[in-house]
């Protein structure tokens, strides 16, 4: 999917065919997604499918949440996808059931070797257990696991897997800072 060892100054990371994918779900999401009303949650699921989205049942994801690439995207039953949420899905992020991603947060699924020549893109997937809930603008690294249960804070950031389930986190890396009672 990445094209290794090119120059990203005068090249692109990605083929011609994921790009005009891009592209197409680019003007898709202009024209039908981002405009459409905020209660309209069926047809935004329907788009996302159209596009390979794989979503559970009852999810809500907000007109003005921007999906990178849908086919990228797996949510579990009941999940929310809130307002200016950026899902940056360059590799795969899933979410499980009954999960909330908050406004503003940002899930990034792609960076770059600072310690290569090339600057060399790098996709990792992000995994979002169950019944976990992702504060607003809070920033989730790529590669990162969030255990079941786990509340990340308003404008944490996780750069690395978070151990504990049912487990509050905030800061900047955020740290556990309480427990969250078990509800299921």
């Amino acid at each position: 999917m990445i094209i290794q060892g090119n120059d990203p100054y005068r090249g692109p990371s990605f083929s011609l065919k994921h790009r005009l994918r891009r592209q197409l779900w680019n003007i898709v999401y202009l024209i039908f997604f981002r405009i459409s009303p905020r209660p309209f949650h069926a047809w935004r699921a329907l788009l996302l499918r159209l596009f390979g989205a794989t979503l559970g049942t009852g999810c809500h994801v907000y007109p003005s949440a921007k999906i990178w690439a849908p086919w990228n995207l797996i949510l579990g039953d009941f999940v929310g996808v809130g307002d200016s949420a950026i899902l940056y899905s360059m590799e795969k992020i899933i979410i499980g059931n009954y999960a909330v991603i908050s406004q503003g947060a940002y899930l990034c699924g792609g960076t770059h070797d600072y310690n290569s020549e090339n600057f060399q893109l790098v996709i990792k997937p992000i995994v979002i257990g169950m019944h976990v809930w992702v504060c607003a603008e809070a920033f989730i690294h790529p590669g990162v696991v969030i255990p079941d249960g786990a509340v990340i804070g308003a404008r944490a950031v996780a750069t690395k897997n978070l151990l504990s389930a049912w487990t509050v986190y905030a800061g900047n890396p955020c740290k556990a800072i309480a427990a969250r009672k078990h509800t299921t």
